[in-house]
């Protein structure tokens, strides 16, 4: 079965910080593993430019693209994993033909990948119209004024919607990356490929992908008050129709707009803030995990217990023996 993976290097001067993405991409897809799948993934780095190309990327490191725009059009999965700031803020526009053999790989059938900022070019090449995006915070706003027509998500770790996939930023990009080996080698070697890289295979609330889930940076108007009012009160009994009669709603009213606004259903959205609650206070207090457990609206310790390591990955008590903070005990 052939794996090929193009990663597309746009020209211009790239901040150290890409270096993270560029790593993440030649470390799960440019590093065999025959133990786990032989073959593995064939990755070949593509310049603009002419080849080989020898690019400047910070701190005296050079990245040297042995291939041109052409492979992209045979590879299977095309992943751009970021773009000078310059091309973001729209200050240069991105070589026209970047774009053209990026909309030309997918016609052809390619899986195309944006980590990070990467997503402005698959934006300037008209692949992500009328798609939701993942989007690092930062850079979430600028992304919706530049392209009006995606539907930009800040709240989560990474979108797959097919045939095309976004992340958020830096460490986002393992999570996406994980996600096409679950999505192509199975399960198994997702998860153990993840051990030898020390990672959890999953983040956040499974396949869900989910970063903690705070009221959004920008809700909708009449969202964003009962959220607020729900975060203070998640130590009372909170339900769908306590939430959408404050939001003057019907609970499938409120449902739909919930999870257009985070991604999330009422449920999993309280479960989360209750999740992070509890963590807030291991990390800042002495408090038992029974008063925890009853402040963060969760109940029971077996059953905060349960929701942490399923979606935490770790018990409250080790969680707790890794992010105390001593000075803000008490």
């Amino acid at each position: 079965m052939s794996r090929t993976v193009a990663m597309a290097i746009a020209p211009g001067a790239l901040h150290p910080w890409d270096l993270y993405e560029l790593g993440v991409v030649a470390s799960i897809f440019g590093t065999p593993q025959p133990d786990l799948a032989d073959p593995w993934y064939e990755l070949k780095v593509c310049s603009v430019d002419a080849r080989p190309q020898t690019q400047p990327i910070g701190f005296g490191a050079f990245l040297r693209a042995e291939h041109g725009l052409d492979d992209l059009l045979t590879a299977d999965t095309v992943i751009v994993p970021s773009v000078a700031a310059e091309c973001v803020t729209a200050e240069r526009e991105l070589p026209p033909e970047l774009l053209d053999a990026l909309a030309a790989a997918h016609r052809g059938g390619a899986r195309m990948v944006g980590l990070c900022d990467g997503t402005f070019a698959l934006a300037a090449a008209g692949l992500v119209e009328g798609r939701r995006v993942a989007a690092h915070w930062v850079h979430a706003e600028m992304l919706s004024k530049r392209f009006p027509g995606i539907e930009v998500d800040d709240s989560v770790l990474y979108v797959d919607d097919g045939d095309v996939l976004t992340s958020a930023g830096m460490t986002a990009a393992v999570d996406l990356c994980l996600h096409l080996v679950r999505r192509d080698l199975g399960a198994a070697v997702a998860n153990q490929l993840a051990r030898r890289m020390v990672i959890p295979p999953h983040r956040s609330g499974g396949q869900a992908q989910y970063v903690d889930r705070t009221v959004p940076a920008h809700p909708a108007d009449d969202l964003g008050v009962v959220l607020q009012w729900a975060v203070e009160h998640l130590d009372e009994p909170l339900t769908v129709e306590t939430l959408a009669a404050r939001a003057n709603m019907s609970p499938r009213t409120f449902h739909r707009r919930l999870h257009r606004s985070t991604g999330a259903t009422p449920m999993q959205w309280l479960l989360d803030q209750r999740l992070a609650h509890a963590q807030s206070l291991l990390e800042t207090t002495d408090f038992n995990i029974e008063r925890i457990s009853r402040l963060s609206g969760l109940g029971t310790a077996t059953n905060l217990r349960r929701h942490f390591s399923s979606v935490i990955g770790v018990t409250p008590a080790e969680y707790r023996r890794t992010f105390a903070r001593p000075a803000s005990m008490g």
